[in-house]
């Protein structure tokens, strides 16, 4: 690939690459739009599910709490797929808030476009060469700060909250653990797992907020993903 010059940084765009350039932005808000609403539709089949769960496991008093942590497994699977798409939303997100920021904040200010951080270039690399502007476990973890970790609270508060209440108040905790048993498996064991899977979310919640603060502190002149 060629080397530019600086004339060629420097150099004015005609009106028609003006126009190109605003329906290349046009496009990707409508595919940052079209993911983004990718990703509501998995928020809510985790909202569904987990309501669906909820419903049966307080439908009687002698109705099992055992579809509240079967539910669990449908919402990692569905914050897994979620993360997926989160990755693709930010590449047309990203670029669509370079634009802004690079091209239509300056014209509106200025009236010029150029301000001396080559965003031009990086633009165009990222067109040339596109990649993910985040990793899976961060895109994780965003989705997590943003709607899954609330979701698997109200199921673990949900799923204590049927030991406790039915079919009424335990007496002591030796009770409350044996109404926690599942077949083999003691009380004990699976409020430690509920434990356990409710500090994952949360830790990886707050590893992957520090990560992403990192991140945005080092990369000062490249297609941020936030």
């Amino acid at each position: 690939m060629a080397r530019e010059t600086n004339e060629d940084l420097g150099r004015s765009f005609s009106a028609a690459e003006l126009g190109a350039l605003a329906h290349l932005y046009r496009a990707e808000v409508y595919r940052s739009t079209l993911w983004r609403t990718r990703l509501d539709t998995t928020t809510n089949w985790s909202v569904v599910t987990l309501g669906i769960a909820i419903s049966v496991s307080f439908s009687s008093l002698d109705a099992p709490s055992l579809p509240l942590l079967l539910v669990g497994f449908l919402i990692i699977f569905f914050l897994t797929l979620e993360a997926r798409r989160y990755r693709y939303f930010n590449v047309w997100r990203a670029r669509a808030r370079w634009f802004e920021t690079r091209f239509y904040a300056p014209m509106l200010k200025h009236g010029k476009l150029d301000d001396g951080s080559q965003w031009q270039n990086v633009l165009a690399r990222d067109y040339e060469s596109p990649r993910y502007h985040i990793s899976y476990l961060r895109a994780v973890g965003r989705r997590l700060r943003r709607s899954y970790l609330w979701i698997i609270l109200i199921q673990t508060v949900a799923y204590v909250g049927k030991i406790v209440a039915h079919p009424g108040p335990p007496g002591n905790v030796a009770e409350f653990f044996n109404r926690a048993d599942v077949g083999p498996i003691s009380g004990e064991v699976m409020m430690a797992c509920a434990l356990l899977y409710l500090g994952a979310a949360v830790g990886l919640a707050l590893l992957t907020l520090y990560l992403d603060r990192v991140t945005h502190a080092g990369e000062k002149t490249t297609v941020a993903g936030g």
